[in-house]
């Protein structure tokens, strides 16, 4: 491979095109305020490297990008490009990753609103992320031991899994599909609404409305904390732990729990069945 190593790049499309590169060390920062500074490159590693400018990843094959920093003026730094790992990296631009398959993401902290949209088969581990409207409409993401903050979640994504994670996130799940949850803390308003085919095991879900309008649903020894209007519409089968705050018109199913504040049952279409005790 080419050694690209201790140098300053601001011009336009600084290493267009080329294939099999090091960049070492580099910055691709200056007055020149250059874009796409690796657009069109294949078979990239770069390391230790500091990204000031927009679009450094579009359009590539085989990246590997470690220990390297992507400030806010770094936007949109991978779209449409397949086969990357990105390893304890800080990724602080808007929409750090869009319209990618096959992506790798490890002890990465990612700050970045309308972060992952339209990817495919993309793993995360021991990594921390904060975003809006976060993986969107992605498929095939399996997370572990990730920290998630920021609002509006894993709106449409399909055929995933999450364990051992921890989000804070309103609205998360929303239209989701063949979804696994496992051993997680999920904490946010109106979790989950419209999903289909999304079960949640050995988890704690915190917050208001959660759960509702969902296709089977299912809860396996989960926790409910602070968790009012549950299950509106909802076709569920859940075993909860504790006490839930209040229940409303679940639409089918069985909903097993040790006790309920309240139970809201005035809907005529309601049919689900909810055992306490």
């Amino acid at each position: 491979m080419k050694v690209i190593q201790d140098e300053q790049h601001d011009e336009e499309r600084a290493l267009y095109g080329l294939d099999g590169i090091q960049v070492l060390n580099c910055k691709f920062d200056g007055p020149a305020d250059g874009e796409s500074a690796m657009k069109e490159a294949d078979n990239i590693e770069a390391k230790n490297c500091y990204f000031n400018l927009r679009y450094p990843f579009w359009h590539n094959d085989n990246v590997l990008v470690e220990n390297c920093e992507m400030t806010e003026l770094c936007r949109a730094a991978f779209w449409y490009s397949n086969n990357i790992q990105i390893k304890n990296t800080k990724m602080h631009g808007i929409k750090a990753l869009r319209e990618c398959s096959n992506i790798e993401i490890l002890n990465c902290n990612v700050k970045s609103p309308e972060f992952g949209w339209d990817n495919e088969n993309i793993i995360a581990k021991n990594s921390n992320f904060d975003a809006e409207y976060f993986m969107m409409r992605s498929k095939n993401i399996e997370f572990s031991n990730v920290h998630m903050t920021g609002k509006y979640s894993f709106q449409y994504i399909e055929d995933s899994v999450f364990t051992n994670c921890n989000f804070d996130t309103k609205d998360a799940f929303w239209h989701g599909k063949n979804i696994l949850v496992k051993d997680c803390y999920v904490k946010g308003e109106y979790l989950a609404w419209y999903c289909e085919n999304v079960t949640f095991e050995n988890c704690t879900i915190e917050g208001t409305q959660p759960l509702c309008y969902c296709k089977n649903l299912k809860l396996i020894n989960c926790k409910m904390i602070n968790c009012d209007l549950s299950f509106e519409k909802s076709d569920v089968e859940a075993e909860i732990t504790t006490e839930v705050d209040s229940i409303k018109n679940p639409k089918s199913g069985t909903i097993k729990v040790p006790s309920v504040k309240e139970i809201i049952m005035d809907d005529p279409n309601a049919k689900g069945e909810i055992i306490t005790g």
